[in-house]
């Protein structure tokens, strides 16, 4: 499964059509191969980010399930502790390596 695509049932505050539409964005993106289609392309692409969009927004609206509703912020502190397991110590924010690397260049 794409990295990008986020689970978007069963959470409270509910999906927006904004996040509906970038998970369909990324999926196409990624049947297709292509971050932004050619010219040619360009009406099937839309076309189908706009398919994928109506029916990932029915599915949604449609599942039933007896689950409370997921909190965002508690998922999203999941999803960093995994992170954190996988790939080691999160990033920091503020200075980035690169920022610095540059400083004691100049």
């Amino acid at each position: 499964m794409c990295r990008n695509i986020r689970t978007l049932y069963n959470f409270d505050p509910p999906a927006t059509g904004d996040e509906i539409r970038a998970s369909a964005l990324q999926f196409v993106r990624k049947l297709s191969g292509f971050n932004a289609p050619s010219k040619a392309n360009e009406e099937a692409f839309n076309l189908a980010v706009k398919q994928v969009s109506e029916a990932a927004a029915t599915l949604i609206n449609s599942l039933t399930t007896f689950s409370p509703p997921k909190n965002r912020e508690i998922e999203r502190g999941k999803a960093a502790e995994l992170s954190a397991k996988r790939f080691g110590v999160p990033k920091p924010s503020g200075d980035s390596f690169r920022s610095k690397s540059r400083r004691g260049s100049a």
